[in-house]
């Protein structure tokens, strides 16, 4: 072999070697805008869709060369829970060529917006009752636009060089809903809008005020951007004006800050945090929580940090858990004679069936999935339901000096998901509607713990 094919071969290989340990990055969206009529909010309570007052999007980013590929969904919906998640995770899987242990999929819980929990349906459809919080045609052609959108995206990847980390405080947007009183429990509940001036008096109480973004780039080129925030993103809602409301409008002005920057939001851990304090449910309140926020997110992109980031510094682990059904629901008959009793109340039916409907799944032993993208020395936590702030708390402190971000509203079937003592304190979140009992927190913390060690890359789904 002369010297010229000599260096042409090594040169050849190490193309390829270079190749094969190139991260590349593909983003998607598309719209998921629900038709006029649409039940909205999951609840049968709020009025359906009868105006569009701004699109709602799922959207995405899909991780190549790290193994198979990793997939990442936000939908601008309430909730995608039990069955449905499923059915989401498998349509994005097969999309982009990958196992749908690694794709994660969320919505950023925004409540004039449709949610997905097909269970709770079918348990109503014998009695004439299907459809009152779920339009399922509209959800069947949103997964398919959807896994349509990952399918033309990872056609087209672009390379991934750098990563930038970077966090800022959020001012004057979230605050704790959960106000304890002398005896310490739940005097009273300062949801997503508040007009009680004692109830706003209080103090923010427990939240994480600091709002987190990965960036992706390729040099000096800025790619896509994921951000984390954990608070119910409601300003007002339930007059059947479909839109992602305070979060969505910030993350357009985002876009619009930086365009041709794919901008990805994730809701953290934020079941127990609202803009309450902050918010008296006018509808000026909401133009001024999305400049709050963009703020923000702003100050979190203009103070990153730059790090090199290879195909090779990427991690995915994923971790199973079952969490313990509440004891309230573990008595099916009595479920399933509530849901079938014409007597009752309409709207008690409706909740008594996405309640069988999760009874039934957790009984059979469903495990829900939890999510480590690693990223170098960065974590971004992928969690289920309406998750307590104190986990997103707990998990940072467990890396304490390591950039740990937390997106919460998974699978939406267990509800809310409190700490033990929570469950002690009383309350709305961790009354009627959690879905699992106080040793959930045991459960959930022992899977951050095996999430965030240390050592060999373990767990399905691992590159």
């Amino acid at each position: 072999m002369s010297l010229l094919t000599r260096v042409v071969a090594a040169a050849t290989l190490w193309s390829i070697a270079a190749g094969a340990a190139s991260l590349r990055i593909a983003t998607f969206q598309t719209d998921v805008t629900p038709p006029l009529g649409t039940p909205l909010c999951c609840d049968g309570r709020t009025k359906p869709a009868e105006r569009i007052v701004d699109p709602l999007s799922a959207r995405g980013l899909v991780l190549l060369g790290a193994g198979k590929p990793i997939v990442l969904v936000a939908v601008d919906w309430v909730g995608i829970g039990d069955e449905g998640s499923d059915t989401w995770r498998r349509a994005m899987a097969e999309a982009a060529g990958t196992d749908p242990d690694r794709v994660t999929v969320h919505t950023i819980h925004v409540h004039d917006a449709p949610s997905d929990e097909p269970g709770g349906e079918r348990l109503l459809e014998p009695f004439g009752l299907a459809g009152q919080f779920r339009n399922g045609a509209f959800v069947r052609s949103a997964v398919e636009r959807t896994a349509a959108a990952v399918r033309e995206a990872v056609k087209k990847p672009h390379l991934v060089t750098h990563l930038r980390l970077g966090s800022a405080a959020v001012e004057k947007v979230a605050s704790n809903r959960r106000i304890l009183g002398p005896d310490g429990k739940v005097r009273f509940g300062r949801m997503s809008s508040c007009k009680v001036p004692e109830m706003r008096a209080e103090p923010e109480g427990v939240i994480d005020p600091l709002l987190r973004s990965v960036s992706f780039w390729d040099g000096e080129r800025p790619l896509a951007v994921l951000t984390t925030y954990a608070c119910h993103p409601q300003s007002y809602y339930g007059k059947g004006g479909v839109s992602a409301d305070f979060v969505g409008m910030a993350r357009s002005m985002r876009e619009a800050a930086l365009p041709g920057v794919a901008h990805i939001h994730f809701d953290g851990a934020g079941g127990n945090v609202a803009a309450g304090k902050y918010n008296d449910g006018s509808p000026e309140m909401r133009p001024e929580l999305a400049r709050r926020l963009a703020a923000g997110m702003k100050a979190a992109w203009e103070s990153s940090v730059k790090v090199p980031i290879r195909a090779g510094d990427v991690r995915w682990r994923i971790v199973r858990v079952a969490l313990p059904l509440a004891d309230s629901l573990k008595d099916l008959d009595r479920l399933r004679k509530v849901v079938a009793d014409p007597a009752t109340p309409v709207l008690t039916r409706l909740s008594t069936a996405r309640d069988l409907s999760w009874a039934q799944l957790s009984t059979a032993g469903r495990e829900i999935p939890l999510f480590r993208l690693g990223l170098g020395d960065a974590s971004v936590l992928f969690m289920p339901g309406e998750l307590f702030v104190e986990y997103q708390l707990e998990a940072q402190k467990l890396k304490p000096s390591a950039f740990v971000a937390m997106a919460a509203y998974g699978d939406y079937g267990p509800g809310y998901l409190g700490t033990r003592i929570a469950y002690e304190q009383g309350g709305y979140e961790t009354g009627p509607a959690s879905r699992t009992s106080p040793a959930v927190e045991d459960v959930l913390m022992g899977g951050i713990r095996r999430l965030l060690a240390d050592g060999s890359r373990s767990g399905a789904g691992a590159p």
